[in-house]
């Protein structure tokens, strides 16, 4: 196959065009990138059960708690009560009477603890000790064997509340490796103690927050962006279940707790309306303070997603009238929200910011106006979206602004919001881009490289949420297969080349903790312990970091090259002097490449390789087996033919 490059620039590409797109779903936050390692830990869970527009929750403060040990409940009286809390927004606490030395609770801590051998892990917890003197004994515990431990006694306490409520802080370390352990917290004599904020984190966690391999594998995508907190977790799947970021603008403990919208999912009346994840919570310790800070970290730029007043129009027909005192709170909550991240600190909510650790501006740049609405005759989003417009620009004209086309790229609604998008076109910074969903089988990608080819370029568009997949459902790490990865390349190459109109992708989900799974595929899988990649974190990894400045003409030889299972785009490194060539190969035999390059290239260059390939379409990596499908470096000499082998995904850098 032969492929010609040309000189000319057919278009610019956006700086950090490939991003990420983080929503707490599969365990994503608490249980995730969010390094807390126990459950439950101010017992203010929920369960939440129903079907689409009749959800309920049932207060179960002593969720993934339970007496310890295993056979004193005769010895140890656990109850969840309120009347005078540490936190006004988490009222409920435990009062725990331990009848003999050595009783106390447990944790489950999602399916157990995992400890690093030699590492030590930060215990924190407030206590208010109601008929006690003696010492609080903290542990994990394996098999009978304390495998890390501390004890702190109860007048070491600090910082009292008003309420005699104390802090205790001691560190535990890890005398062994340990998986599924136990954490304890006992009494070192019989007592009565009420207890809120029980918590433990690994000492290693990036800015004391992020689970350090989960950020490790953010930050070494190059991500130009990330888009939070959702996804569906942004309207809730009622008004009330909806995700309001000031109520993580507190101290962690005093952070409301909500549950997940995505401990309903496929609820229906064969499973009596209980999904398997009814007590999947939201804790808030990842807040709004914290993606941002993420993004600083991770060197993204910040898109945070605002709710326009609607839950989740697939889940509920909850919405606040446009014309309501109630609506005008959800516009100024974009408002503050823009002067959280940038205003200065003798601003209202940038003196929070300040007062939360961060006083320089956090330089946001663009806002989402609703997630995955459309337009119905109840539901009018497109006259909210002009009133948070006009709202947002009047303050802010400077933040570019996402509208929705809805939750696909097939239907009336993907038309109908386009109309209205470019019925604005006019309008200088009505919108800056349009997010389009699309979770589609390989077929659908591989068929619809040209998508964006006769788009009008006067609307650009956010490719927001996208997926191959091959077979979806609960926990199936075995649905990121190499042909969904190679099929997502190669509408890349198209993306790609349509950089005059698509100015930002992102695939999602991003992760996905085993056994706590809703949704596959996922771009990132882990345990308690360790994570991998999967074949598409490869790809937008290769992608993330091999853009160019400018596209380059391939001379209309991509439509022959596309139809024979060999797509392709070539861009230009304006800092090196390199093209970059992406090339898949979807199909089962190697193919072998000629090259024409621009003039002032050498007719046989050296050329950088990296390639992605795997031994079958079904194949995809594990736990067990995270390289299975990685991608490796490989150097084509001058004269060297060029040969890809069967279906891989390559970047080569061809230098003059």
């Amino acid at each position: 196959m032969e492929i010609t490059i040309g000189s000319e620039k057919k278009a610019r590409i956006q700086e950090g065009m490939i991003g990420l797109f983080f929503e707490d779903i599969n365990y994503a936050a608490d249980g995730g990138l969010y390094a807390e390692m126990l459950e439950n830990r101010s017992f203010e869970f929920v369960k939440a059960t129903g079907d689409a527009c009749d959800y309920h929750v049932e207060y179960d403060g002593g969720y993934a708690w339970s007496p310890y040990p295993a056979d004193a409940e005769n010895r140890v009286k656990c109850r969840f009560v309120t009347g005078s809390p540490h936190s006004e927004e988490n009222p409920h606490y435990m009062r725990l009477e331990a009848a003999q030395a050595g009783a106390g609770v447990r944790n489950k801590a999602y399916d157990g603890i995992y400890l690093k051998k030699g590492m030590d892990y930060k215990a924190v917890f407030w206590a208010r000790c109601v008929k006690f003197q003696g010492a609080f004994e903290l542990f994990v515990e394996k098999d009978g064997v304390r495998c890390a431990q501390g004890k702190i006694s109860a007048g070491a306490g600090r910082e009292e509340t008003y309420n005699r409520f104390r802090k205790y802080e001691l560190s535990l370390r890890a005398e062994a490796d340990v998986e599924r352990g136990d954490f304890v917290l006992c009494l070192s004599e019989a007592g009565i103690v009420e207890l809120d904020f029980v918590s433990l984190m690994p000492c290693d966690a990036v800015a004391g927050i992020f689970r350090r391999d989960l950020f490790d594998m953010l930050k070494n995508l190059h991500p130009g962006f990330l888009r939070f907190p959702g996804g569906c977790i942004v309207e809730g799947n009622t008004l009330a279940n909806r995700y309001r970021y000031k109520d993580s603008l507190k101290p962690v403990w005093a952070r409301r707790n909500n549950w997940n919208r995505w401990a309903v999912h496929e609820t229906k009346k064969e499973n009596d309306y209980e999904g398997a994840y009814s007590h999947y919570n939201q804790t808030l310790g990842l807040g709004y303070y914290e993606y941002f800070l993420l993004c600083e970290l991770i060197g993204a730029k910040p898109l945070p997603v605002m709710n326009v007043g609607f839950a989740c129009q697939y889940q509920s027909k909850e919405m606040v009238g446009r014309d309501t005192a109630a609506f005008q709170e959800f516009v100024q909550d974009a408002l503050d929200l823009i002067e959280f991240a940038n205003g200065d600190t003798d601003t209202p909510w940038g003196a929070v910011r300040a007062e939360m650790g961060h006083r320089e501006p956090f330089g946001l740049s663009m806002l989402g106006i609703g997630n995955e609405q459309w337009q119905t005759e109840e539901a009018d989003f497109f006259e909210r979206y002009e009133i948070f417009e006009k709202a947002i620009h009047e303050n802010a004209p400077e933040i570019k602004l996402i509208g929705s086309a809805g939750p696909d790229v097939t239907s009336d609604r993907y038309t109908k919001a386009w109309a209205f998008y470019h019925a604005h076109e006019e309008q200088a910074d009505f919108v800056y881009a349009v997010d389009e969903h699309y979770y589609v089988k390989p077929k659908w990608l591989y068929e619809h490289v040209d998508f964006y080819d006769d788009y009008d370029r006067k609307v650009k568009v956010f490719s927001g949420e996208y997926a191959a997949h091959p077979r979806n459902g609960f926990n199936m790490p075995q649905a990121n297969t190499l042909d969904g990865a190679l099929a997502e390349a190669a509408f890349l190459t198209g993306v790609e080349r349509n950089a005059d109109v698509v100015v930002l992708a992102s695939y999602a989900p991003l992760f996905a903790r085993m056994g706590y799974t809703q949704w596959s595929p996922d771009m990132i899988w882990f345990d308690g312990a360790t994570c991998y990649g999967t074949p598409s974190y490869y790809v937008q990894k290769m992608y993330a970091c091999n853009m160019g400045d400018a596209v380059l003409d391939t001379r209309g030889g991509e439509k022959t090259a596309d139809a024979d299972g060999l797509y392709h785009t070539a861009s230009l490194c304006e800092g090196s002097g390199d093209i970059i060539l992406k090339v898949v190969n979807a199909g089962e035999t190697e193919r072998n490449l000629t090259l024409t390059l621009p003039e002032g290239w050498r007719e046989s260059p050296r050329i950088q390789a990296e390639i992605l390939t795997g031994p079958e379409r079904d194949a995809y990596n594990t736990l067990e087996s995270p390289e299975r499908i990685v991608p490796y470096r490989k150097t084509f000499r001058p004269g060297e033919g060029i040969v890809l082998p069967p279906l891989s995904f390559a970047v080569l850098r061809i230098g003059k």
